[in-house]
């Protein structure tokens, strides 16, 4: 991370802080919706239980090292900066839906859209360490963005899962 650090140390500071927003405001969208799956009683909800706690725990892992991160440069993990309030509000919004809408169908989505946009930015991250020959710092982005791209994909199948089971009993039953 020095490397990269070295090159622009405010904006590395920026970077970091705007993922440490939305993997925070992960760990809150997954807590909840985790809180739903656990009291849904559907069978197929709990079968994705596990892998959804898994990457909760992986959420938050990011969220911790992010702050080791931030802190090793000298940075404050709290400070707010500009692009990292937009940032928070963007997650702000996602969360809006999981906490206004108890529908886990709409909660999955929501987190689908969430771990899209996590998945850009550790992919940015990743690509300017890369720029910039910083190997350390691109295996640390690389490997947390290889389990955001596990997220996406436990994520995406339960959106797949849950919206064709809608679609298959609205045939039956079309109300």
């Amino acid at each position: 991370m020095n490397k990269l650090a070295a090159k622009n140390l405010g904006r590395v500071l920026d970077l970091l802080n705007e993922r440490l927003v939305f993997e925070r405001a992960g760990v809150r969208l997954y807590d909840k919706v985790l809180s739903r799956m656990r009291n849904s009683g559907d069978p197929r909800i709990a079968a994705l239980f596990e892998r959804f706690e898994q990457n909760r725990n992986e959420e938050k892992e990011h969220e911790e090292w992010l702050e080791e991160q931030i802190r090793a440069l000298g940075g404050d993990p709290h400070s707010p900066s500009e692009k990292s309030i937009l940032v928070k509000a963007e997650a702000e919004g996602i969360e809006h839906v999981v906490m206004r809408d108890p529908n886990l169908l709409h909660d999955f989505h929501a987190l689908l859209t969430a771990e899209l946009s996590d998945n850009a930015g550790w992919e940015l991250l990743m690509e300017l360490a890369s720029e910039f020959g910083d190997r350390d710092a691109k295996g640390e982005f690389k490997k947390r963005l290889h389990e955001e791209e596990k997220h996406l994909l436990t994520v995406r199948e339960a959106v797949r899962e849950m919206s064709l089971q809608e679609i298959r009993e609205s045939f039956i039953d079309p109300g």
